[in-house]
């Protein structure tokens, strides 16, 4: 069952990174009686390679037993599957110990009674939950009624970069934490909008793209606002609230400040430096870029990678992603993932416990910054930066918890795709000044309602009328 022994480097590594951790002189006794517990997880080899080494390095006397919910909501060609339904038959079968949630996931179970307060195994442990990032405890109690049923152990968010050698050139202030759209979009403004698009300096870059529906969406998301309430199955883009988050995104890109990428004009051509230099912050063009934290990473390889001086942006600093006058402390787009609770009627708790006691540690922390592998720890003391940056930045805003409607499975299947269609040819529409904006959203808003109100289309349904919507574009 343990794989992890027929890989003895990683583990060695996994040893060696761990040296020098204190697993307590009063739990000897306890750390080499044998227990077991079950864990619901994607596959073996995936949670092994995570976690299970690791922890199994340091308690060899804990069998871990695998389920693998890989496949699990793969039905029959063309047949729709009640994912929800599934995943309830699956845990009353294999009844696992441990569970990994979304956090959607935490709180709907939280809420049905089916999982074990934690709290009692902290205090009696003496768990330290000093370090661990502020309000994150607090946030999972909330979510849980009151009891903390689970803990993540990592985090992830997005945070505005910005290029400080480019606001010192033009004596620009730099941004700070905590700022609200209208603010950043003016300081990029103050940024000159002359030149050719590939030579040319640019305050802002907001999306992927850059375009009108994703600068709207994240300025209305920060608000509190989504296009659809997930609990009424309504559309709600209709309302005040977008039609000024679209003016101030519209009235940001009309002014030329912003950066706007369009995939069409990417001919993949030239060499990988070429590739790695049309991203205009890394190569030193654009003062500001909402961006996850995986971008920290894109920034140091780019640096490694080109050695030429002055090719690759240095001088760089984050604040936190631009946030709502009413809602200054939360972020769309902070997020802790991998959140590990246990069954509530588990005849193995306390081995599970054991396990989620280790991810949530200082000295698993102090391995996963070592990985490089996604989000950040929990501990703050392991979320840094040798230069003195402000990555406090990624954990400052705790994540928001308004529904957002891509988690709701009642909608029919076809929606998603039919409406984010629909919702691009709008916008664009708007951008190139022949609808008004509010034209635009009352039509989203009777379409959507129409797409809500369809039967459910199935799989092969879906896959057939967008072959051909398809080959419709391409006549």
């Amino acid at each position: 069952m343990k794989k992890w022994l027929k890989k003895a480097a990683p583990v060695v590594l996994a040893v060696s990174l761990l040296t020098g951790c204190s697993l307590g002189g009063d739990k000897a006794a306890k750390e080499n009686e044998q227990s077991t517990f079950k864990v619901m997880y994607y596959s073996e080899s995936s949670f092994f390679q995570e976690y299970g080494m690791l922890f199994s390095a340091l308690h060899p006397n804990v069998d871990i037993q695998v389920v693998s919910t890989e496949g699990l909501y793969r039905g029959k060609e063309g047949e729709e599957v009640d994912q929800e339904k599934v995943k309830k038959e699956f845990m009353e079968k294999e009844k696992p110990d441990l569970i990994l949630l979304e956090i959607d996931e935490y709180k709907k179970m939280s809420e049905e009674g089916q999982l074990y307060d934690l709290q009692s195994y902290i205090t009696k442990d003496k768990f330290n939950t000093e370090g661990i990032v502020p309000g994150m405890l607090d946030y999972m109690k909330e979510l849980g009624g009151g009891q903390l049923y689970g803990l993540p152990s990592s985090i992830s968010s997005q945070a505005l970069y910005y290029n400080k050698a480019l606001f010192d050139k033009y004596g620009i202030a730099y941004p700070t934490d905590q700022m609200n759209w209208a603010d950043v979009i003016q300081l990029a403004k103050q940024f000159p909008t002359e030149g050719e698009p590939k030579d040319r300096v640019y305050g802002l870059r907001a999306g992927y793209r850059g375009n009108l529906n994703e600068l709207s969406t994240m300025i209305a998301g920060s608000e509190g606002l989504h296009d659809v309430n997930a609990e009424t199955n309504k559309m709600t883009i209709n309302s005040p609230g977008w039609v000024n988050s679209v003016q101030t995104a519209l009235d940001a890109i009309k002014s030329n400040a912003m950066f706007t990428y369009d995939p069409n004009s990417d001919n993949n051509s030239g060499s990988y430096e070429d590739y790695i230099l049309k991203n205009p912050f890394i190569s030193g063009r654009l003062a500001m870029v909402v961006e996850g934290n995986y971008f920290v990473r894109e920034i140091e390889e780019a640096s490694n990678y080109i050695k030429e001086e002055g090719a690759v942006v240095k001088d760089w600093d984050v604040v936190t992603v631009p946030v709502s006058a009413q809602l200054p402390d939360e972020s769309d787009s902070a997020y802790y993932g991998s959140i590990f609770g246990i069954a509530k009627d588990s005849p193995n708790a306390e081995a599970a416990w054991k396990f989620i006691s280790y991810v949530s540690s200082e000295d698993y922390a102090r391995v996963k910054s070592k990985m490089n592998n996604g989000g950040f720890p929990i501990h703050t003391k392991y979320i840094k930066d040798d230069e003195g940056r402000n990555f406090a930045a990624f954990y400052k805003l705790r994540p928001s918890k308004r529904d957002k409607y891509t988690a709701n499975e009642n909608f029919p299947p076809q929606f998603y795709s039919m409406y984010y269609d629909m919702m691009e040819k709008e916008f664009t529409a708007i951008e190139k000044g022949t609808k008004e904006i509010e034209e635009a959203l009352a039509y989203l808003q009777t379409k959507g309602d129409e797409l809500l109100a369809q039967e459910p289309m199935t799989e092969k349904e879906i896959s057939e009328m967008l072959q051909k919507k398809m080959e419709e574009e391409n006549k």
